[in-house]
């Protein structure tokens, strides 16, 4: 059986998806065969296996960090956001039903440790070693009876923790320790030291502190990583710079042409996959900024329309802030527009959706020749094909099916014009297709711009993870990291006091609130509890889909678990 480490962090955006990452990197090059893990995952970028199963974009970088291929097992349980209540329950890369924040924490996650503890057993079986990324902080006490993710999973596979602090934001000390002086002994037993992440300055001036951490805590530190710019990576969620800052400092180079280009992405709600820019901003010369007022896209040559988990509401707020009308003039005039996914389908006609916003029949822009219906079932593809006489691979994450009526054909979509629609996320790195569509671009806009003919965005994710695996070997003590991978948690650690207080039976939050009744779908679906599974078979009939370890979740509706460990990392 494969050893193992969790990487847990002080907060959210403490950097653990870097680190877990970089220690991936780190470990393939040393001839070890590692795999990523994230038990569950809040998250709007999202990635579909080959295998057909969706997870977080992280876990499918890690993967690409480990030099292995993406599979559900990485990341058993993914929840996307619908709205701030409720999140689309995604279990083993398939969409299963929707349920509540509340009504996840009151049984429903605790049902699904089997599930994820399985997963980590068969990585486990397979691979040299599991390295494991929490979320949020394991010191949420709030959320520790029902946690399958941190402190939980750990217990569960008797991993050592890393505790990941970004000092940066100041207060570091203070988190490690209250991070560790929140949880139970039994969970202290498992902690095994820290690591300090973006540190700026000379590292012997914070020795003292360190000193005294470990004097207070017992445990040690295992290294301190400097701050570095240009480490974005595929991000959990929020609109930070992923790929955008790696490539800005890393390509030192001027536009290959005479001009730049100018893209604009509009910042619509529930942005999905927004790491679709990342290829255009790869390339020298194209400057990628995320707007959200109509004046911004004055001077865009590009405007994208990105995806999203709220069609409708997206298209809303594309109305309201006057963004929806001056897409319409650029069309007119000839100006190019590209929607992806929700993008594409709020450039259509019209849409008819029963399913993620139950808002019936709705108008879209009537930029193309497109009306979208949404079904109940989840499009998730590996799609391959050509577009302007280039080869192009993509991913297909849709609810919303096109009845694509005229135009030009543009990989599963459409081009009217400047303005192009497509379904496929990822396209864009494609190197080759990513050239000739800018070169078209460039024509509609008038713009003296060329892209360079060796730009290669593969090539950059690769360097990219190959500096997160450096600043692992340089910085960190990876002798006694690989010796808690193999071995495990020091014995002997101190329980630092006052340890995890007292739960409340029966509790789900600190006021001591008894979990909500099963959750109703607005169609009346129910996800059934785990003590009623028996009756919810005989109920749904052979209908039912039952999830694994005999989580029963009645149908599966369509987007919609509120902020259950909303982990935003930053990178």
């Amino acid at each position: 059986m494969g050893g193992g480490l969790l990487v847990a962090g002080t907060t959210s955006d403490a950097g653990k998806s870097v680190v877990t990452a970089g220690i991936c990197r780190w470990l393939v090059r040393r001839g070890v065969k590692v795999a990523p893990f994230k038990a569950q995952n809040m998250s709007l970028n999202s990635f579909v296996t080959r295998e057909g199963a969706e997870i977080g974009r992280a876990q499918a970088m890690q993967a690409q960090a480990a030099r292995v291929e993406p599979t559900a097992l990485m990341n058993p349980v993914l929840l996307k956001p619908g709205s701030d209540r409720s999140s689309q329950v995604v279990l083993m890369g398939k969409p299963v039903g929707e349920m509540s924040a509340r009504g996840y924490h009151g049984g429903r996650q605790e049902a699904l440790l089997g599930t994820v503890t399985d997963c980590l057993e068969q990585l486990r079986s397979s691979y040299d070693a599991v390295i494991c990324e929490g979320a949020g902080s394991p010191a949420e006490i709030n959320l520790r009876r029902t946690d399958i993710v941190n402190m939980g999973i750990a217990r569960a596979a008797k991993f050592p923790v890393l505790v990941v602090g970004d000092i940066d934001r100041g207060g570091v000390f203070a988190s490690f320790f209250g991070t560790t002086a929140l949880l139970s002994a039994e969970d202290q037993s498992l902690v095994a030291g820290y690591l300090v992440n973006k540190f700026r300055g000379d590292v012997s001036l914070l020795e003292p502190g360190l000193d005294m951490l470990y004097g207070l805590t017992g445990r040690r530190t295992y290294g301190v990583l400097p701050f570095t710019h240009g480490l974005g990576i595929d991000e959990e969620d929020g609109l930070r710079v992923s790929m955008r800052g790696a490539v800005r400092e890393s390509v030192v180079a001027p536009p290959h042409g005479e001009e730049v280009l100018r893209v604009a992405v509009c910042a619509v709600p529930l942005m999905s996959n927004f790491t679709d820019v990342d290829a255009l901003a790869a390339e020298p010369g194209v400057v990628v900024r995320f707007v959200d007022r109509a004046d911004e896209l004055a001077d865009a040559d590009l405007v994208i329309v990105p995806g999203t988990r709220g069609t409708v509401k997206a298209l809303a707020w594309l109305r309201e802030r006057g963004l929806a009308d001056a897409l319409v003039r650029r069309a007119a005039e000839g100006r190019p527009v590209l929607g992806i996914c929700g993008g594409f389908q709020v450039l259509g006609e019209r849409i008819e959706d029963e399913v993620e916003s139950r808002a019936g029949v709705v108008d879209g822009l009537g930029l193309l020749p497109v009306r979208v219906r949404f079904d109940r079932a989840k499009t998730l593809a590996r799609p391959v094909g050509s577009a302007l006489g280039e080869p192009v691979e993509g991913y297909e994450i849709h609810h919303g099916v096109a009845d694509v009526r005229g135009g030009e054909p543009f990989l599963d979509g459409c081009r009217v014009g400047a303005v192009w629609g497509t379904h496929w996320h990822g396209s864009l790195e494609s190197d080759g297709f990513r050239r000739r569509f800018l070169v078209e671009v460039a024509r509609a806009a008038g713009r003296r711009f060329v892209p360079a003919p060796d730009t290669s965005f593969g090539v950059l994710r690769e360097e990219q993870l190959d500096r997160l695996g450096d600043l692992v070997e340089e910085h960190a003590d990876t002798d006694a990291l690989w010796r808690l991978i193999e071995g495990g948690a020091p014995g002997g650690l101190p329980f630092v006091p006052p340890g995890a207080p007292p739960a409340v039976p029966g509790a789900l939050d600190s006021r001591g609130a008894a979990p909500d009744p099963a959750p109703q779908s607005p169609e009346g679906l129910e996800m059934a509890r785990p003590e009623a599974r028996g009756e919810a078979r005989k109920s749904h009939g052979p209908d039912a889909e039952a999830g694994p370890q005999g989580l029963e979740f009645a149908g599966s509706s369509g987007p919609e678990i509120a902020v259950v460990h909303v982990d935003q990392e930053a990178k």
